[in-house]
């Protein structure tokens, strides 16, 4: 265990089995459907990358990149797109792929936005959920695990751009931030 975390989270194992099992449904629902996977850069890549392994279909991603973080640990509220994506989503089913669900803003603007955009319909899918710190009525349609309000990093998921590449999901020790 790196030094800078307190405990583990979710293992190794555990990510696997949860990638595994979302990749089933988001099969069994999008079977009939021609859809895109839309990654949220940049926490979302290692969870996108197993997910789409596993799953047996057919679609395209792109990916975005929107911000209300900065460099802190609480969400600013504003949100930016600094990339949008580049792939038409008009009439496309999509599937975004997240790392955490917070405080819920980013992801309910991205879906109101790509629904502005054209898409026929705007699903969810996390890796993380933190309904403890949801500011807006915002549930993703796609959860592989529900965390307590601790700040967590680790595949994928960062502090000042750091630990993303830990092959687990940590609790940062506060004296890390604060």
């Amino acid at each position: 265990m790196h030094k800078d975390i307190e405990s583990v989270l979710v293992s190794e194992k555990q990510l696997e089995k949860i990638v595994n099992t979302l990749a089933k449904q988001i099969e069994k629902d999008y079977n009939d459907k021609e859809f895109m996977m839309i990654g949220l850069l940049k926490g979302s890549v290692a969870f996108m990358a197993d997910l789409m392994k596993k799953i047996r279909l057919d679609f395209s991603i792109d990916f975005m990149v929107a911000s209300s973080y900065g460099s802190g640990t609480e969400s600013s509220g504003k949100i930016k797109i600094i990339s949008d994506v580049t792939i038409p989503v008009k009439d496309m089913d999509i599937l975004i792929v997240e790392d955490i669900v917070d405080s819920g803003n980013t992801l309910n603007f991205i879906c109101n936005y790509l629904v502005t955009k054209g898409a026929k319909s705007v699903r969810v899918a996390t890796l993380c959920d933190k309904p403890a710190r949801r500011k807006v009525p915002f549930t993703p349609d796609y959860i592989g695990t529900e965390i307590p309000d601790e700040f967590i990093v680790g595949y994928g998921l960062d502090y000042d751009e750091k630990y993303r590449n830990l092959p687990y999901i940590g609790v940062l020790k506060r004296s890390v931030y604060e």
